[in-house]
């Protein structure tokens, strides 16, 4: 990642200067001041002709922080652009269409204007422990947020529960009435939302009307079901599954009917997000088989499928992120970019 450019031309002469950061894949930084040296050739183009650099160690960063990378890549240029970096850890954005992400920190609601760069938190009143699985309605006027009203050392300990509160932020309403609730998914019509939800010991698909009620299960397979996203028309959800004995992407009809496979590879595939033009699905996969755990601190790289084709090409080089890059729908309205967090540790 590049920043604080400065350059000077002189006649036929010309040089660029500018900060460079290298992550590796397993999060490690070097920071470089690196220079560019150009002249003018007979055709009048400018021509590279000199480049040097030297290691530096910024003054305002320990090497012991965690640095969030919030990032967009375009889907048709596979440009990646940075977008800021954040001391701290900072997950899964939602990309609002007044041009802002909502992202989540330390149990709370962020806000980050990607005009300004500011960064604010949104009121979520009592709920003060928000996990990354959150995300917008349909019209973008209410959010969903999955919060630990209990915490525990394993899931059968803890309470997820599930609340809405309007996107500006205000006193949050519960919806879910079982005890472990992660959100993924809000139907087109605003109307019904999916859930990773668990019975017994086995984490599968639900849904629940947006107001409350009666929760309808509907996967009741072995192994772990997560991220059911429906589609913009409506018609299925989609999801990643370990019922193969690899987790893959799979889609469904939005009643649970009809299972089909989708990703048959040897990445650990996780978190279908489907574009808003249902044309294509973005998704992280970590590059070695992770089992059913989709842990921080991993080799990943995101991945787009044609929803017509099955064709799949790779969106980014592989990077050290996992848990909290790309949890929840993180398209831009015109379905051409995607937001995602990658990071850097000691």
């Amino acid at each position: 990642m590049h920043s604080n450019f400065t350059f000077s031309i002189y006649d036929q002469n010309a040089w660029v200067k500018h900060d460079e950061i290298s992550i590796d894949t397993n999060g490690k930084r070097t920071y470089t001041k690196e220079i560019r040296l150009l002249e003018k050739d007979a055709t009048n183009h400018w021509k590279l002709v000199g480049r040097t650099g030297m290691n530096y160690k910024p003054t305002d960063v320990k090497e012991s922080d965690t640095i969030s990378h919030i990032q967009s890549v375009d889907v048709y240029s596979k440009k990646v652009t940075s977008i800021i970096d954040l001391k701290g850890h900072y997950e899964a954005p939602n990309w609002y269409r007044d041009n802002y992400l909502i992202l989540n920190s330390k149990g709370r609601l962020k806000k980050l204007d990607l005009t300004t760069k500011n960064i604010s938190e949104i009121n979520t009143g009592s709920i003060t422990s928000l996990n990354n699985d959150h995300g917008l309605s349909p019209d973008q006027k209410t959010l969903v947020l999955s919060n630990f009203d209990k915490m525990g050392s394993s899931l059968s300990e803890m309470v997820s529960s599930l609340y809405l509160v309007p996107v500006e932020g205000g006193t949050p309403k519960k919806v879910s009435t079982n005890a472990i609730c992660f959100w993924h998914g809000w139907s087109p019509d605003g109307k019904t939302l999916a859930y990773v939800g668990m019975k017994g010991d086995n984490l599968d698909i639900y849904t629940i009307p947006v107001n409350g009620g009666k929760a309808k299960r509907l996967t009741r397979t072995e192994g772990l079901d997560d991220g059911p996203e429906y589609s913009p028309d409506g018609k299925y959800i989609y999801i990643n599954s370990y019922r193969s004995g690899h987790m893959q992407l799979w889609r469904m009809k939005a009643d649970g009917s009809n299972p089909e496979q989708l990703t048959f590879d040897s990445y650990s595939n996780w978190f279908p997000h489907i574009s808003p033009d249902n044309k294509w699905i973005a998704y992280i996969s970590y590059i070695t088989d992770q089992k059913q755990d989709h842990l921080f601190g991993k080799k990943v790289k995101l991945r787009l499928m044609n929803i017509e084709t099955r064709e799949i090409t790779d969106l980014t080089p592989v990077f050290y992120g996992g848990q909290g890059t790309i949890n929840v729908p993180s398209w831009s309205a015109d379905s051409r970019k995607v937001a995602f967090v990658s990071y850097s540790v000691k």
